[in-house]
């Protein structure tokens, strides 16, 4: 174990990474897999902002927090998936103190901003069915600036909690974290001591970010489906209907593999559960956003043909 020491005290300067498994044979049919989704991630999301960007019918509210979406999950999962991928072709699994931090830091920003980006996109949709009228008014641009204002603001603090605890710890003993990633949970294990308050304040920050954004979702769901229940056409009730189901798809996925890893009682499943339900979390789920919108989104294809149509032309 590297460290320094200072003074009756052990310093710890790196960690060592257990990784998702010790086996040879499933790390190199693991790197393959992870590799495959990551390409994809980035491929997928960096398609979908370039397809915003260029066609004009899908400059709207509603697609420019989607490319904002994109770019959120393009580095939420660089943000660990690069690193994982190189620690299975090495036979110690190495982070030092700062890079943990960062990433840790890193990490955070991006899920949080995940969770006020799915809130404001499922406000726009709320506006958009139950006051279609007031629509251009109540989401305008400066209303949508607005509100990724605070997205990022709101990911810019609950990062900034969650770096002040983990430079709070101790570390004076075992170095390795038992995870792919410098995860939360998994630090404080390894911890000689922590500060409680800051620890308390970390839990608080991330615990309102979600709940807070929990709600919006669900009130605006709720208008928007007593509003869909009382419109008298069925055509109408499908076409509003089928606006949300992507956004709600991604919601459930997101928020449902959030309750598994940070909710849910550490009794009810093991630390392997928790490290496969997590690479879905930060792999799985920004390489499916993409699909989810483009296979399911009949202006995203529409613009996807007229855009590929030009370039043949």
């Amino acid at each position: 174990m590297d460290s320094l020491v200072d003074g009756n005290h052990t310093e710890v300067t790196e960690f060592i990474l257990l990784g998702l498994t010790q086996d040879p044979v499933l790390q190199v049919i693991l790197f393959i897999i992870i590799l495959c989704i990551y390409l994809v991630t980035v491929s997928g999301n960096f398609c979908t902002i370039l397809l915003i960007k260029v066609s004009t019918q899908l400059h709207y509210p509603m697609y420019f927090f989607l490319s904002n979406l994109a770019f959120v999950d393009m580095f939420f999962s660089s943000s660990v998936t690069p690193n994982m991928l190189a620690n299975f072709l090495m036979d110690k699994n190495v982070i030092s103190y700062h890079g943990c931090g960062i990433q840790l830091g890193t990490a955070v920003f991006f899920g949080a901003a995940d969770c006020f980006l799915l809130a404001a996109m499922a406000y726009d949709r709320f506006v958009a069915i139950c006051s279609p009228l007031l629509y251009s008014t109540k989401m305008s641009t400066q209303v949508c600036v607005k509100l990724l204002i605070v997205a990022y603001t709101g990911g810019i603090f609950d990062a900034s909690s969650f770096t002040i605890s983990f430079c709070s710890f101790h570390f004076c003993g075992p170095n390795r974290v038992n995870h792919f990633f410098c995860d939360f949970a998994p630090l404080r294990e390894v911890a000689c001591s922590e500060d409680s308050v800051l620890i308390f304040l970390s839990t608080l920050t991330a615990g309102f970010i979600v709940v807070f954004t929990v709600i919006i979702i669900a009130v605006s769901y709720i208008y928007i489906f007593i509003t869909i229940l009382k419109m008298r056409s069925t055509e109408g009730r499908h076409k509003a209907f089928s606006t949300c189901t992507s956004h709600l798809t991604a919601v459930s996925l997101f928020f449902g593999t959030l309750t598994f890893i940070y909710v849910m009682p550490k009794s009810n499943f093991s630390t392997d559960q928790n490290k496969v339900i997590s690479v879905f979390y930060m792999a799985v789920i920004p390489m499916l956003n993409p699909l989810i919108y483009s296979l399911r989104n009949n202006e995203i294809k529409n613009a996807l043909k007229r855009e590929l149509g030009r370039k043949k032309f």
